[in-house]
């Protein structure tokens, strides 16, 4: 952007559906936009599951930023990982890929940064059982799902086969259920005729829960179809039931009434709980905001931090009124933000407070069975799975994203096709984080020569 510009600057952070909509709620704003995330896509991610059980590639639920935002003039895109900000000058502090610090001036400042997997004080469950909120974690999921059922194949010993056909499930939400249930689906269906030393569709999935029941938000009567169509796709469900324990040969448990037991699993995945992010908490820091339990920042009815007008909070890593972490929270959080600096910008006072009008859930279970509440209204079984397909094309960004959906629905759908099994069995690239520093070795020396 050019420095002479003398437009007010709006930092936002964080390019999912709270930052994308309030980037294009001032599409046409006087004003210069910066748009700073770490991924160079836009995720939609109720469908990662997808993507991790080989019916959607990665490429039909995310979409290249740049891409996105090409109309809009006054928006630049820059990847980058925000670290924190200094409150008292208005900037936002960065690290640029290779671990180069950067800072963005603001005059307004649109926190909407989302969350990360949470493993409630257990990090280090997460070498044995990866979350899912990134295309990474999905790949990783992939990896474990599909590669358990080949070293299945291989596997001379009875006990190490069962153990790599034993899928362990911590978490009975939306992620968990429909992650379970495509698991099941893939044994059953896509994979049963495959192999020719085992048998896929004895694949166990057991599912864990600390609560009394799966997709309990969704309501008693909800909760129960779910929870038969569980049944009948053949998870095993054990709810008041909390891991406490991790490891290389699979999960240990504690029941409601104290009794612990281990299962053998050779994939363990994490479907519990979602933390802010580490930034959140330097934006606290840096204003003096509260934080939840979750790390989440508290906010004022207007979304903004006490005393900081100019810094609104949206989305996923927004606390107000106990609203729920979904993607409907997000896109009218980040629209409100962006309708409310454009009318500051005119000069005119915008006291509405933000009102969320909630849309509803949605779970999909298996082919043809989805649950659905979208206010009184309640549906099931096919009626739901109805329902959950059209709001999931609606949410897609993009039309080709949406139509190479469609298509990829209807042959695993009728066909029973996964095309998107594809998974690495090598490392990629040389560092873990492009926001580390570079290996000394990936420098050249100094004096700019190059080493012999």
């Amino acid at each position: 952007m050019n420095d002479q510009d003398n437009r007010r600057r709006v930092v936002i952070i964080g390019g999912g559906f709270a930052g994308l909509f309030a980037a294009r709620a001032l599409q046409r704003a006087h004003v210069r936009v910066t748009l700073l995330d770490r991924a160079e896509h836009h995720l939609f991610q109720p469908l990662l599951y997808q993507c991790a059980t080989g019916i959607l590639s990665e490429g039909k639920i995310a979409a290249p930023l740049r891409a996105i935002l090409r109309k809009n003039q006054n928006v630049e895109f820059v990847l980058a990982e925000v670290t924190g900000i200094d409150a008292d000058r208005r900037q936002v502090l960065a690290t640029r890929p290779g671990g180069k610090a950067i800072e963005f001036g603001y005059d307004y400042l649109i926190v909407a940064a989302g969350v990360e997997q949470s493993y409630f004080g257990h990090d280090d469950f997460a070498t044995y059982a990866p979350g899912m909120k990134t295309i990474e974690d999905a790949l990783v999921i992939r990896r474990r799902v599909f590669g358990a059922f080949e070293m299945a194949e291989s596997a001379t010993d009875p006990a190490e086969r069962r153990r790599w056909l034993t899928f362990a499930l911590v978490g009975a939400g939306p992620t968990g259920v429909e992650l379970a249930g495509q698991i099941r689906e893939l044994a059953t269906k896509t994979l049963r005729t495959e192999y020719r030393h085992i048998k896929p569709e004895e694949a166990r999935v057991l599912l864990f829960d600390g609560g009394a029941a799966p997709l309990a938000p969704f309501g008693p009567k909800l909760s129960a179809k779910a929870s038969a169509t569980l049944d009948k796709l053949g998870v095993e469900q054990h709810m008041h039931s909390i891991a406490t324990q991790i490891d290389f040969t699979g999960l240990s448990v504690r029941a409601q009434d104290g009794t612990e037991t281990h299962y053998d699993a050779a994939t363990v995945l994490w479907t519990a709980g979602v933390a802010a992010p580490s930034v959140a908490a330097a934006i606290a820091q840096a204003t003096g905001a509260k934080q939840d339990r979750a790390g989440r920042i508290e906010v004022g009815p207007d979304l903004s931090i006490p005393g900081h007008a100019e810094i609104l909070v949206t989305g996923d890593v927004m606390s107000l009124n106990k609203l729920p972490g979904v993607a409907e929270v997000a896109m009218q959080t980040g629209l409100y933000a962006g309708r409310r600096i454009r009318h500051e910008l005119r000069g005119e006072v915008y006291n509405k407070p933000f009102r969320y009008y909630d849309l509803g859930s949605a779970a999909y279970l298996s082919r043809g069975r989805a649950v659905v509440s979208v206010g009184k209204l309640q549906f099931a079984g096919f009626p739901g799975w109805v329902v959950w397909l059209f709001i999931h094309i609606g949410f897609l960004t993009g039309y080709r994203n949406r139509i190479g959906a469609v298509f990829s629905w209807w042959f695993a759908f009728t066909r029973d096709l996964r095309r998107e099994r594809t998974y690495t069995t090598k490392q990629v690239g040389i560092m873990g984080d492009v926001y580390d520093e570079p290996p000394p070795s990936a420098s050249a020396p100094a004096g700019g020569e190059q080493a012999g």
